[in-house]
């Protein structure tokens, strides 16, 4: 895109800033107006036309003058790079006291990403009224235009105004069907519509705002109009967007003659199918490598990929043997290169070439890696960087048995001294060498220099390994038959760099015999008043995720049920514990609720999913009597179990398959919602009660002990709700764990999850792989003497690497085994 300001000048800093080893280094200033339009060379080789451009007028008004000596900047940002790493920014005309106004010329179709900054003794980034960070606004050029725009507050100072919100549902044009997953954005605020096509905008000043819907892969036509918002109002809108054809573009590379042979070159991009979030992820990058599309080497050495993209989207992108900011290309000045492309209407090839993958006279860096030997089949190296902080692994290429390499080229001209490590399947922080391991790790350093480098390292262990002996003794096991669900549930956590180990976390499963899987989606509560209860980018899976995911399990004949959690800010007891809970608030909590529920009763049918599981072990204050977690009454209305048999009602006009409902079990107290259990196809009893008093347990005593609970506490109900019961279990690998109660330190206990990865490691418990098997072992034999349970189900599986740590997952432990013997005899098919 090119833009020169036709009454401001660009301001020359800012261009990239990294605080290393707290020494800040910076580029030199650069006098650059937004990069030209048309990036990509015609396959005639022709002089590219110019791309046809648009004048559009900004206008912003400010919550308060500016301060004396400082100047409004608009900053255009490059999510590709990353929104800090190469921002542009241009200083706006003052119009009064709080408005200020620039022209630019843009392309036309083209979609720029932009926030408004203070300048002078510090840079200060807008947020939201509600003093949230904004990652950007967008714009959507389709002609001349004028923008209006109102920034809400800045970040060095809090909101002093109430807040609007912007609500109303996104739409295919031309079906009226609602369209999941659409990003809508204004002021700054974002949110992604759910299978409804519902989304709300809150914390947004009064006045006017710019609002864009935008496919998060060019499938539909983006979206613009002007929004005016009043404060402690709601503005409502409904959206209609077009769908485009798609067409096959085949993008064809050369490539300069240092570059290393042999090894994937990618295509990182703007667009979902290049590896964007649309997230701030580690370092504040937001592509991923393992997300990105892979070119083939050609005969003649260029490099090629074809893919089906929507005409009209609007694609920037560039070359890279890393991701967006490591290893991708430079111009010959030493600039980080982004192209454009809008696509066109017939199936197109371009034609490009990269310049260099260095930005200046620094060599590369060649890092040259020997594996232990234990480090298991089919794991992947990655190496992480730290410039100023850690970013996103990126993947070694294997050269060898247990050796692998990776070659940097840059950006190495803005570095002084850096850190760098080595983990296992992009799980740095979790699965690192064990002499760089945890968050907190620095690293390894290496500085560049004018010379060439090769490093080569060893790894002497790995973090959270160690030799795994497990006794099985022989048992006398009737089969249950098909019907019985033996599973494994995954642990409801997401990072983008997983879904790449799904498949292999899959096989391991299936190796194990049993025929269900649960996958645990997320929504994340970004706040309790009001309630905010939405899918977040980088946080939660996106749709085709999760749908992929079962794909890849049902291609190995497993069952999939669905099993949406939510994530918070904090912790659940917390979330309850300081809402109002008044009546307007649970109002607003179950209609969150419900259209949660009914988004994954959407998901499940589009996955074809066999089950969907509600509740969950954080859902007792809100059903009916509820309580919270130091057992005064929660005030859940008294209709509660009229709102929960309406919730599931609705659920059932979306999915077909099985609905399930979830309920913690951590003592011996179960006081089940008897008529909603009796509306749904089964129990799923999250079992995490106290089979021992002892940190040392007895094996016998734990097998007597959960017989007795099942006995007295569990059948009770099952025969009572006249449904199947499922058990999944859910015990760390750790000291104390079967009590129930792993101590916190200050005399209470830690959540069974505080251990899951990849939360840092908690040193005063202590790693316990036997107690876990034990404790398997004993509910194993507890739940076989007992045929009225339906189901054992192993919860908070780790999926992307197998660890011997502290957490309830069992990838790569002793308990695994226990599984691999009992879920194909429980099923019959092994006798």
């Amino acid at each position: 895109m090119s833009l020169r300001p036709k009454i401001s000048r660009p301001i020359l800093y800012f261009f990239l800033i990294l605080a290393l080893a707290g020494q800040a280094c910076s580029l030199s200033l650069l006098d650059i107006p937004f990069p030209s339009g048309n990036p990509t060379n015609p396959p005639s080789g022709s002089p590219p036309t110019p791309a046809p451009r648009s004048e559009v007028k900004f206008t912003v008004q400010l919550p308060e003058p500016l301060l004396p000596g400082e100047i409004l900047a608009i900053s255009v940002v490059d999510e590709v790079t990353g929104l800090a790493l190469n921002p542009l920014d241009y200083q706006m005309t003052q119009v009064d006291a709080i408005t200020y106004s620039a022209t630019f010329p843009i392309p036309d179709q083209s979609v720029v990403k932009y926030r408004f900054v203070r300048l002078g003794g510090a840079r200060i980034v807008e947020d939201t009224n509600t003093d949230a960070p904004i990652r950007y606004r967008m714009v959507y050029v389709n002609g001349p235009s004028e923008i209006v725009d109102t920034v809400s507050s800045w970040a060095d100072k809090a909101a002093n105004t109430i807040s609007g919100s912007i609500y109303g549902t996104v739409v295919n044009a031309d079906t009226g069907a609602p369209l999941a997953e659409i990003m809508v954005a204004a002021g700054g605020a974002r949110s992604l519509t759910d299978s409804a096509g519902r989304f709300v905008l809150t914390g947004l000043r009064g006045g006017a705002h710019n609002l864009v819907a935008f496919s998060l892969d060019g499938a539909y036509r983006t979206f613009q109009q002007g929004a005016q918002v009043e404060g402690n109002k709601g503005t409502p809108v409904e959206i209609g967007m077009k769908p485009a054809p798609s067409v096959n573009v085949n993008f064809i590379v050369s490539v300069p003659q240092n570059t290393q042979r042999g090894v994937p070159l990618r295509m990182a991009g703007s667009l979902f199918q290049f590896g964007n979030t649309f997230a701030d992820q580690r370092g504040g990058l937001s592509t991923v490598a393992d997300r990105m599309p892979v070119m083939t080497q050609m005969p003649d050495g260029r490099y090629s990929v074809s893919m089906f993209l929507p005409v009209g989207a609007y694609l920037e992108y560039k070359y890279t043997l890393g991701d967006g900011f490591w290893n991708s290309e430079f111009n010959t000045a030493g600039q980080y290169v982004i192209r454009r492309l809008v696509i066109p209407a017939q199936d197109t090839v371009i034609e490009d070439a990269v310049q260099s993958w260095q930005s200046g006279p620094n060599a590369p860096i060649l890092f040259e890696v020997d594996a232990p030997q234990d480090t298991p089949i089919g794991d992947a190296l990655y190496i992480q960087f730290n410039p100023f902080s850690w970013t996103e692994p990126i993947p070694m290429w294997k050269v060898g048995e247990n050796r692998w390499a990776y070659k940097l080229y840059g950006p190495l001209n803005v570095l002084g001294a850096f850190g760098y490590r080595y983990c296992r399947n992009a799980q740095c922080g979790s699965a690192d060498d064990a002499s760089t391991a945890g968050e907190n790790a620095r690293g390894k350093n290496v500085t560049p220099t004018i010379a060439a480098q090769d490093i080569k390292d060893t790894v002497r262990q790995w973090a959270w390994t160690q030799p795994v002996n497990s006794t099985l003794v022989q048992t006398n096991i009737p089969s249950r038959g098909a019907g019985f669900v033996a599973g494994v549930e995954f642990q409801a956590y997401y990072d983008p760099t997983m879904r790449v180990f799904i498949p292999g976390a899959l096989q391991n499963i299936h190796a194990f015999g049993g025929n269900w899987v649960f996958l645990d989606p997320t929504w994340t509560y970004t706040s309790n008043n009001p309630v905010v209860f939405t899918q977040s980018p980088g946080k939660d899976p996106f749709i085709k995720d999760t749908t992929e995911s079962a794909a890849s399990a049902r291609a190995l004949n497993l069952n999939v049920a669905l099993f949406p959690q939510p994530r918070f800010t904090g912790n659940a007891n917390d979330f309850w514990r300081t809402a109002p809970r008044d009546q307007t608030w649970w109002d607003n909590w179950f209609n969150h609720y419900r259209a949660f529920a009914v988004h994954f009763a959407d998901m499940a049918t589009k996955a074809d999913a066999q089950a969907l599981i509600l509740g969950g072990d954080w859902i007792a204050p809100a059903l009916p009597n509820g309580k919270l977690a130091d057992g005064a009454p929660s005030g859940v209305p008294a209709d509660a179990e009229s709102r929960w048999l309406a919730v599931v009602a609705e659920v059932r006009q979306h999915y077909a398959g099985l609905v399930l409902f979830a309920l913690p079990y951590t003592n011996t107290d179960v006081q089940p919602p008897v008529n909603l259990l009796r509306n749904t196809d089964g129990m799923y009893l999250l079992w995490f009660a106290r089979l021992s008093d002892s940190a040392s347990p007895n094996k016998a005593d734990m097998t007597a002990q959960a017989g007795r609970l099942l006995d007295e506490n569990v059948f009770p109900v099952q025969a009572q709700v006249g449904k199947p019961v499922i058990i999944g279990l859910s015990y760390p690998s750790s000291t104390y764990s079967a009590t129930g109660c792993i101590p916190n330190g200050s005399g209470a206990c830690l959540d069974w999850t505080a251990l899951n990865r990849p939360n840092a490691d908690i040193g005063t418990v202590s790693l316990d792989l036997q107690q876990q098997f034990d404790i398997y072992d004993a509910a194993l034999n507890a739940v076989n003497g007992r045929p009225w349970v339906s189901g054992f189900v192993s919860r908070g599986y780790f999926p992307p690497v197998a660890l011997q740590d502290k957490s309830a997952s069992v990838h790569g432990k002793p308990a695994a085994d226990l599984l691999w013997y009992w879920f194909p005899r429980l099923l019959g098919n092994v006798k």
